[in-house]
């Protein structure tokens, strides 16, 4: 008999939270506060004090909390912004689309964030901005690159769409995803660790005058409706989502925690496959495991065996971004990023959501061992 495993189950989710969630749309619907209501003035308080940091700005998406950040640098024609090739789409297309030139620089082998060493050696006279991601939920080396980031004065605007509630230790202290940088950008997917019931995003920041700025550009440049200090867009939370998230948000330090049992538990599981590099924690870090991505070989081939017996798994990435006809023009060839063009060919993600059983991540331990023999 198969045993299917979803790579997520956001109905099990919705199941155990549904009575508190549902009451909280049914008093926006009551109150038809749909734009900008009570809820979404709390979700920003309430995420920033979560982040440690003073202002929450919430907009549409985890895109939009990337593209107004940068647009909140006025960049020019021919600035510069370091980012990493491995790493969703937005990335990338936030810089441009704020009138940057994309610079991408390698990642580590171990964490699959940006490798400082190679950031401090692509800084030129042209640079303005690093983007650093924090990918699969665990921080980018954030220490060396803030340092490289006050040398040039530069801007650091973390891209934390997979990582909200993951920490590093900082001098003995905890810090949170977010909180390092210019701006911190989340993403409230309904797929995240924290995901809405449609699309949704936040920006975090302790500078209060760009909050206010940001604020602006999020309601088509004006603070005062009619009146447009500068020309911003629409990309507003709806209220509804705020509710939402804002009873989701009570659960996610143990949803969260949850995630790293189950990373736990694959770790013990694939000791004795020793075709399965698991994934590889910072010992300054605190994962949140948006996503547990193994490296493998035959990954497609695995790939494809998994989903032949109903277990859910993904590629996250199959190309890197230097790679992409869109930024063809840019100049990079292949071999130019060896370590995202090795990833892109070895990554694949399991499933390690909270409902995940103990027994589902056996039944997945096991085909694979079957696979490799």
């Amino acid at each position: 008999m198969t045993t299917n495993v979803p790579l997520l189950d956001l109905k099990a989710q919705f199941e155990a939270i549904k009575n508190e969630v549902v009451p909280a749309m049914m008093d926006v619907v009551e109150s038809q506060a749909f734009i900008m209501g009570a809820p979404v003035q709390e979700l920003e308080t309430a995420l920033a004090n979560y982040c440690g940091a003073a202002e929450g700005i919430a907009c549409a998406s985890g895109t939009d909390a990337l593209l107004l950040s940068l647009q909140s640098l006025d960049l020019q024609p021919g600035d510069e912004v370091i980012t990493t090739p491995f790493t969703f789409f937005a990335t990338a297309g936030a810089i441009h689309n704020a009138g940057g030139t994309a610079v991408f620089v390698d990642i580590d082998y171990v964490t699959f964030n940006l490798d400082p060493m190679q950031v401090a050696e692509a800084v030129t006279d042209r640079t303005r901005a690093i983007v650093p991601v924090h990918l699969f939920g665990q921080l980018a080396a954030m220490e060396p690159l803030l340092v490289i980031a006050e040398r040039h004065d530069l801007a650091v605007i973390e891209d934390a769409a997979q990582a909200i509630g993951a920490k590093r230790k900082v001098s003995g202290g905890w810090k949170a995803a977010g909180s390092f940088g210019l701006t911190g950008a989340f993403s409230f997917f309904p797929s995240k660790n924290l995901g809405a019931w449609g699309d949704g995003g936040m920006i975090v920041t302790n500078d209060g005058a760009r909050a206010d700025r940001l604020r602006r550009l999020r309601t088509h440049g004006g603070a005062k409706q009619y009146h447009h200090d500068e020309i911003g867009t629409n990309s507003r939370l709806d209220t509804l989502q705020a509710a939402v998230l804002l009873r989701k948000l009570v659960h996610l330090d143990d949803w969260n925690a949850a995630r790293r049992t189950r990373a736990a538990r694959y770790e013990t599981l694939f000791e004795d496959i020793e075709e399965v590099r698991t994934p590889q924690v910072d010992p300054a870090n605190e994962h949140i495991f948006h996503q547990y991505t193994i490296r493998v070989p035959r990954r497609d081939d695995l790939r494809d065996h998994l989903k032949g017996n109903g277990i859910g798994c993904a590629v996250y990435y199959p190309k890197p971004l230097h790679l992409q006809p869109c930024f063809s023009r840019l100049g990079y060839r292949s071999g130019s990023m060896p370590e995202s063009e090795r990833a892109c060919r070895e990554v694949l993600s399991l499933p390690v959501h909270p409902e995940l059983a103990e027994g589902q991540q056996v039944h997945v331990a096991e085909m694979i061992g079957v696979f490799y023999g």
